[in-house]
């Protein structure tokens, strides 16, 4: 069996080796441990200061893009999928949710969508498990955390949203 410190060592060397997110079930499964075991290994990490971030697909590093921006937006639920697919399709990086909660304050997800298949995975995730967006709790109002390369792909990010009355100005 191995030791707490084994896994933690074990799980950031996959992760730093991979390009994509691993899930607390796959690295329970190699590990031989529980899920829960997994999640409290990868919290401990973080207490310790690893950029551990967990995503719909599992746990990554976090990676900074070179540029971010803060975009208000508002629609309905089923137009979510759309809006995530402007953004990504046009290079950008759906980096977080946030809404602001009338009784707790800023409530933020960490999404980190980078491509079609990101987005698809996040809505059948949300489908499968019946989930609910953040934004359905402020009447469709929510900000992204955008990651862009260039001003001239944000601009075209933005107009993307806003020909689709998606963008709050």
């Amino acid at each position: 069996m191995t030791t707490s410190s084994e896994r933690q060592s074990q799980i950031k060397t996959k992760l730093l080796a991979g390009n994509h997110p691993v899930s607390a079930s796959a690295f329970a499964r190699e590990l031989h441990v529980s899920r829960q075991t997994i999640v409290g290994d990868v919290a401990l990490m973080r207490a310790r200061g690893e950029k551990i971030i967990a995503l719909p697909r599992g746990y990554a590093y976090e990676q900074p893009s070179t540029q971010t921006a803060i975009l208000v937006c508002k629609h309905m639920a089923a137009d979510a999928k759309d809006e995530l697919l402007r953004i990504v399709k046009l290079g950008g990086v759906v980096k977080d949710v946030e809404i602001d909660h009338p009784l707790y304050g800023q409530l933020r997800g960490t999404l980190e969508l980078e491509t079609e298949n990101d987005v698809n995975q996040f809505i059948n995730k949300m489908e499968d498990n019946h989930g609910q967006l953040l934004s359905s709790l402020t009447d469709g109002v929510h900000t992204h955390t955008v990651g862009y390369e260039t001003a001239d792909q944000l601009e075209q990010i933005k107009e993307s949203l806003r020909s689709a009355w998606y963008l709050y100005e």
